[in-house]
């Protein structure tokens, strides 16, 4: 049978890295995670409780497009909370996954052969659901001494019809401050270009807040999800915002393309906007693993990273060790039983002299993996 060619895209390398460490551990070897960007705790108990009991007492059918319309009235009152922004409820739409509000955003935005701009290193889903959706995904290599990210000179001559940001940044961590974002969304408006801020990582931040662009302007898709900060990445539920004028255009797609998110999850979501005590104790656990990456990263040798301000990843120049980042990743984990992911998922060009390390399962876990990675490294050298 035929196939498209928009159905060519590339593997998504951390998930065939989680699918080699089940095969070990199905073999009888403990493995640890520092591959995948998922927390190690589950939802949050008020979540949970709050799943039981509606599934004792509801069909949980569909939902409206758009979302529960409560769910969609407490995410609006985050932003005041999180950043003095006042959000109508009618502007937040609720969708399956952050996954789900790229496709929306997407579709919403781009005609056929569009060029979209994104940042390499960068998340690499971008640059495939951008081809697979018939856009062109333009990938712009940012330099180091910006943190990884992109600045406003950097998108000259592109002729992008948008541009797609994350602050905090996978696979880096770095974050813009207000007059960062705030430059590098003036230089996208003076492309013609339409911004899509990826907020999945706000709320796991270290030394200051992160900064969202709807503090900056309106005329902006914001992104965001319950999987990271909430701990809820299986229940796959997400959220956008859009501008008043594109609500309706959304919805028509949200209706035709996925019905609605998840009820049951929609309904955990809207108790774990109320857990944050318990959230507030799993960012003390990422600040704690946070200093054990930094130190013990160093004392393996991968001394040259981005300053990772916020989410849970460290991206680690190994070029002194190697230019061939899956080879060295799978001897990582074949030999010191140590799950992480190679650069060339965030970097077609520079990617194989980087590694990712995720630091958001247990502490113990990261210990142990230091004392393994430490190990391994001190057989090299």
């Amino acid at each position: 049978m035929r196939k498209s060619s928009r159905g060519s895209v590339d593997p998504f390398i951390v998930m065939d890295v989680m699918e080699q460490a089940r095969a070990l551990e199905a073999a009888g070897q403990q493995i640890i995670h520092m591959e995948v960007g998922q927390p190690g705790t589950g939802a949050p108990k008020g979540a949970v409780e709050a799943v039981r009991g509606a599934v004792a007492e509801d069909p949980l059918g569909y939902t409206v497009a758009l979302g529960l319309p409560e769910l969609r009235a407490r995410i609006a009152a985050l932003y005041g909370d999180w950043y003095g922004v006042d959000l109508d409820p009618a502007r937040v739409i609720v969708t399956p996954g952050s996954s789900g509000a790229f496709l929306l955003a997407f579709t919403a935005l781009f005609d056929n052969g569009d060029k979209v701009g994104i940042g390499a290193p960068g998340y690499p889903s971008y640059r495939q659901i951008l081809k697979a959706v018939g856009l062109e995904p333009v990938v712009i290599e940012a330099a180091e001494e910006n943190g990884y990210q992109l600045v406003s000179d950097d998108l000259a001559g592109h002729g992008l019809a948008g541009l797609m940001m994350a602050s905090p940044a996978n696979p880096t961590g770095t974050m813009l401050d207000k007059d960062a974002l705030a430059a590098i969304m003036a230089g996208a408006a003076r492309e013609g270009a339409a911004f899509i801020s990826d907020e999945i990582y706000h709320g796991i931040e270290y030394d200051k807040k992160a900064v969202s662009a709807l503090e900056i302007s309106d005329d902006v898709y914001v992104i965001n999800s319950f999987s990271k900060y909430f701990s809820m990445t299986g229940w796959r539920v997400g959220w956008m915002v859009v501008p008043p004028d594109h609500v309706r255009v959304v919805e028509r797609l949200a209706q035709n393309m996925f019905i609605c998110a998840p009820h049951a999850a929609q309904v955990a979501a809207l108790a774990a906007l109320e857990c944050d005590a318990e959230l507030q104790a799993n960012l003390t656990v990422y600040r704690r693993n946070r200093d054990l990456m930094l130190d013990g990263l160093a004392a393996c040798g991968f001394d040259r990273i981005a300053p990772p301000d916020g989410a849970f990843y460290v991206y680690a120049d190994v070029s002194r060790f190697t230019d061939d980042s899956l080879a060295f990743a799978a001897r990582i984990l074949n030999e010191a039983g140590v799950a992480v992911t190679p650069g060339l998922d965030f970097d077609p060009g520079r990617g194989g002299r980087f590694l990712r390390f995720s630091y958001a399962r247990s502490t113990a876990d990261i210990e142990t993996g230091l004392a393994r990675l430490a190990q391994f490294m001190a057989k090299m050298t």
